[in-house]
């Protein structure tokens, strides 16, 4: 995971302030994206798009919603974070300076209002594959 970071961090030096971060958290499974259509099924519901000009934020927002779901609709893909040790490229991107993991989530579709992450996931539909 340090390396992941690593990488991250020179490109980030490189490009300055002229880089968005956007993460879509739509049709999640364990698998990697770069496995295609051989990539395992679906198992979390689908939140919506984040977007931050903090690589940290965006990451931990993304995170803590997917901590926020209900144990049936996570349990997988939380199991595959933790046994591979994924959440501790958050704490070496912050001990590396790459951003703040603290951060504010401001629902777009509701008039830019302040929500939690409970609240941003509260009406998520299960995923039913």
């Amino acid at each position: 995971m340090e390396r992941i970071a690593e990488s991250t961090k020179a490109t980030i030096d490189f490009f300055g302030k002229n880089v968005t971060y956007v993460n879509v958290m739509r049709n999640m499974s364990v698998s990697c994206d770069c496995e295609g259509v051989a990539a395992a099924p679906v198992v979390t519901p689908n939140v919506g798009i984040l977007a931050s000009l903090d690589i940290l934020a965006v990451d931990q927002a993304c995170i803590d919603l997917l901590y926020a779901m209900k144990e049936e609709d996570h349990h997988d893909l939380v199991e595959r974070i933790e046994t591979r040790h994924g959440l501790r490229q958050l704490s070496y991107m912050k001990e590396l300076g790459m951003g703040n993991d603290k951060y504010v989530l401001i629902d777009l579709d509701n008039d830019e209002v302040r929500i939690t992450p409970a609240e941003a996931i509260a009406h998520v539909v299960p995923f039913e594959g």
